[in-house]
């Protein structure tokens, strides 16, 4: 029994964890946040600060990112995901192995030919500035979102753990992580990331066990069960847009967004960067993949057994919220001790996604957009600016997941905010890549298009009838997994068609300026 000061302070708090559990949360947050922290290096420079000097094995990044794409929103809603529906979000994942693929191939070779921190840079030598900032600033918009999501995620565990508001379990992980964010860099983010990602694998790993011995007849009765009833069924050929997780759905839009995510936004392209060449990041990106269809595999078992534990008579009623059966089964069903670690272990990855995101919204603010207005900054004036970006994001991160509220599963809603500035963002990377006619002003045009049509399939609430007297055709309501591959493709017709025609334009205008003989 905890006694003195923690054992007042755990009794004035209402929680359902028991206090050695909450000591255990507690004592995780300090460690993490002391392990950060030995990371501070003396080195000042840019490099160093957003890259970790190019010195990181390829192994750890490959574990950082999936740390990074494994948020707290994936650990308690992918469960959910099996719990209410099937295992079809595997096929999802099969896209993310292919997707991973064309990243080695189309777009880690460009990033490695100069000294670049960011993966706008690129886009930037291609193009010029102005879709240089456009495509940075579009990430910020991007990530930003989408984090406020991730971070959200945090009080549905955070809450129901100890009984926090909102406010106070957001505050505390986000006060705690910007410490050794803002003083380790990247190498602090992706070691921090390696030893949490650990941590979250085994305790998912200890809480399947234990939902086993929960549950009559074990793992083996469970399978049987869920084969029979259909619950692990995982492929859906049905030709239907509206469908989230279909075959098709999977392959190309899983692949489509692994393109944009692993390709072209910086959360994930600074991690490759911080490899000493390109075959380690090649590696790096390869072996990520296996380890998230592993573990993907094994949110979903957890979410199929939970169907099944709470379809046993005796052990009471599942959350309504899908998103809260997974972190509820933990405060109140399992032991004393594994409670505890199964919690560390999801603000685990919420720290490491939140760390990720700091550091690289700091890093795209600075290289694309500080830098630029004020090149003649001093060392020591780009080692405080660089910090202050950092502070300031956090604080950003932390008033968006304030506003982050909303209905469906939190999975759904971080990744199809994301998939609708990726489609363009993606698009005009694949403009840069596969065409050598696109021009600036041909490839922003196609962004903006691209972006304001995944905007209006984002925000139509159900499938539209469009018409004109005996014309008419209905628009359905697609599904996220189509954003990104829909946004690309509009991007780059438009892109490269709005360049063939300026072009033209233009060379039109200087035969006419040519005086004729």
């Amino acid at each position: 029994m905890l006694t003195g000061m923690w054992g007042h302070f755990f009794a004035r708090v209402p929680h359902r964890l028991s206090s050695f559990d909450l000591l255990l949360v507690a004592l995780y947050l300090a460690a993490i946040t002391l392990y950060g922290l030995r990371f501070r290096r003396q080195d000042r420079s840019l490099k160093n600060y957003y890259l970790a000097d190019r010195t990181i094995p390829w192994w750890a990044i490959a574990l950082s990112i999936v740390a990074a794409e494994t948020s707290t929103l994936t650990i308690i809603s992918i469960p959910g995901l099996a719990f209410t529906e099937d295992w079809g979000f595997m096929q999802v994942v099969l896209g993310y192995l292919l997707g991973r693929g064309v990243v080695c191939i189309l777009f880690l070779p460009r990033y490695f030919r100069g000294d670049l921190l960011t993966a706008y840079q690129v886009i930037g030598q291609r193009f010029g500035p102005r879709l240089h900032r456009l495509t940075a600033g579009l990430f910020l918009f991007l990530r930003a979102g989408a984090e406020g999501v991730r971070v959200f995620a945090i009080s549905i565990v955070v809450g129901m753990a100890i009984g926090a508001g909102d406010v106070v379990a957001i505050a505390v992980i986000c006060a705690l992580t910007l410490i050794y964010t803002l003083e380790g860099g990247m190498a602090a983010v992706i070691w921090t990331d390696v030893v949490q990602m650990c941590l979250y694998i085994a305790g998912t790993i200890v809480t399947a066990v234990m939902l086993g011995h929960l549950v009559p007849g074990g793992w083996h009765t469970i399978h049987v069960l869920a084969a029979a009833g259909g619950k692990i069924s995982i492929w859906h050929f049905a030709w239907n847009v509206t469908q989230n997780y279909t075959f098709l759905a999977g392959a190309l839009g899983g692949c489509f967004l692994t393109m944009a995510s692993h390709g072209t936004d910086q959360l994930m392209v600074q991690r490759l960067l911080t490899a000493r060449n390109l075959r380690s990041s090649q590696i790096a990106l390869l072996a990520s993949g296996a380890v998230v269809a592993v573990q993907f595999a094994l949110f979903l078992a957890i979410g199929t057994g939970l169907y099944f534990f709470y379809n046993t008579p005796g052990n009471g009623a599942a959350a309504a919220d899908a998103d809260r059966i997974f972190p509820a089964f933990i405060v109140e069903h399992l032991p004393r001790g594994a409670a505890g670690l199964m919690v560390a272990a999801i603000l685990a990855a919420a720290m490491s996604n939140l760390s990720a995101a700091v550091n690289s919204l700091s890093a795209s603010s600075m290289v694309d957009f500080y830098l630029p207005w004020r090149p003649t900054l001093s060392l020591r004036g780009r080692w405080l600016a660089s910090r202050w970006l950092t502070l300031f994001w956090a604080l950003v991160l932390f008033a968006l997941a304030l506003l982050s509220r909303g209905g469906g599963h939190v999975v759904e809603t971080g990744l199809s905010i994301a998939s609708v500035a990726y489609g363009a963002m993606l698009g005009v990377f694949l403009l840069g890549t596969l065409t050598r006619g696109a021009t600036e002003a041909g490839a922003m045009i196609g962004m903006i298009c691209g972006l304001a049509a995944n905007l209006l399939l984002w925000m139509q609430p159900h499938a539209l009838t469009i018409g004109w007297g005996a014309l008419q055709f209905t628009l359905p309501k697609i599904a996220w997994t189509w954003f990104v591959l829909a946004g690309s493709s509009i991007t780059f017709v438009i892109g490269w068609t709005a360049s063939i025609i300026l072009s033209r334009g233009k060379a039109r205008l200087k035969m006419d300026a040519v005086p004729s003989r």
